[in-house]
């Protein structure tokens, strides 16, 4: 069968449209109607599981800032999560303090890479970049992660 043919099939057995065009998951849906409907459909216990399962009242896409998490030898903690701000960029432990400077050999020339102060990027040869990466790539001329270019974070 074509899609189009196991989309309409889909819908003649399930009593409504497929939002998929997916043929694989086409294929699996209709197979498994095919059985419940030739071999009986779920028991009532199942049923009620799978609403109880389905009840969505509490469903979150992320997480609460104040969570209470289970508690562990009789006690309980709490676990805050800041509110993000558009000052606080998490700053990646690799990196040296705002304001140092990055010096790496390469090709019998020393590059000097300098980060920023407020940690907005880094600046090499007067021009300023928004990764290690792309510095990185501007030197070798080619495409270089810029942590491993700079060896940082390289357990010695």
């Amino acid at each position: 069968m074509s899609t189009g043919e196991l989309a309409e099939r889909y819908a003649e057995l399930h009593g409504q449209p497929c939002r998929t065009r997916h043929r694989a998951y086409l294929i699996r849906k209709i197979a498994w109607r095919l059985q419940a409907n030739a071999e009986g459909d779920l028991s009532q216990r199942a049923r009620r599981r799978a609403a109880e399962l389905a009840d969505d009242a509490d469903v979150r896409v992320m997480a609460p800032r104040t969570m209470i998490c289970p508690p562990q030898d009789g006690e309980s903690a709490t676990v805050t999560r800041p509110a993000p701000t558009g000052r606080d960029k998490p700053t990646d432990p690799r990196l040296p303090a705002p304001g140092s400077a990055i010096v790496r050999q390469y090709k019998g020339r020393t590059h000097r890479v300098v980060y920023l102060k407020d940690g907005s990027g880094f600046e090499y040869e007067g021009d300023r970049y928004r990764t290690l990466t792309a510095v990185a790539k501007r030197i070798t001329r080619s495409h270089i992660n810029g942590f491993r270019f700079f060896k940082l974070g390289v357990q010695r």
